[in-house]
């Protein structure tokens, strides 16, 4: 078995002079770095948690996570059973519950990709690689909660 390890920095630059002081005085950007050679993710909360919306939040990055996760396994799948895919879009959706305290979980995330592939295809297996393509993504595998796709695949 292999380990693979992911180093990341969250550095935050929210300090507007006072700390955290007080909860409406400071703000919740910062900034995702992974080394030098990778362009840094600005970063805050929800907007809903006085997050700056122009800004990726967590439960987005959670979000892209499983769909890039899921289309990267699904590419792979098709290119190793000879299904072009000529384009791939996915408009991925996560529901996430507050509960009283301020705390939360998600409850699911449903994928959506939309799929063509090339003219000569084997259709049927182009949208059954979808499963496999599930269950063998880190990212799903790796939730407490279900991730569901809704795929529509077409020809060119």
């Amino acid at each position: 078995m292999k380990t693979h390890r992911y180093a990341v920095t969250v550095e935050w630059t929210g300090n507007t002079g006072t700390g955290t002081s007080g909860y409406r005085n400071y703000e919740r950007q910062h900034e995702i770095s992974a080394g030098t050679e990778k362009p840094r993710i600005p970063g805050s909360s929800d907007p809903a948690f006085r997050g700056d919306p122009a800004r990726w939040n967590p439960e987005e990055l959670l979000v892209a996570s499983l769909s890039a996760c899921h289309k990267l396994w699904y590419l792979h799948l098709c290119a190793n059973a000879g299904i072009v895919v000529v384009d791939y879009v996915d408009c991925a959706e996560g529901i996430m519950e507050e509960t009283p305290d301020g705390s939360g979980r998600f409850q699911s995330v449903t994928l959506g990709p939309k799929v063509t592939v090339a003219p000569g295809c084997d259709i049927a297996k182009a949208r059954e690689l979808h499963d496999l393509a599930h269950t063998m993504c880190f990212i799903a595998n790796s939730v407490n909660f279900p991730v569901q796709h809704k795929a529509e695949t077409r020809t060119a």
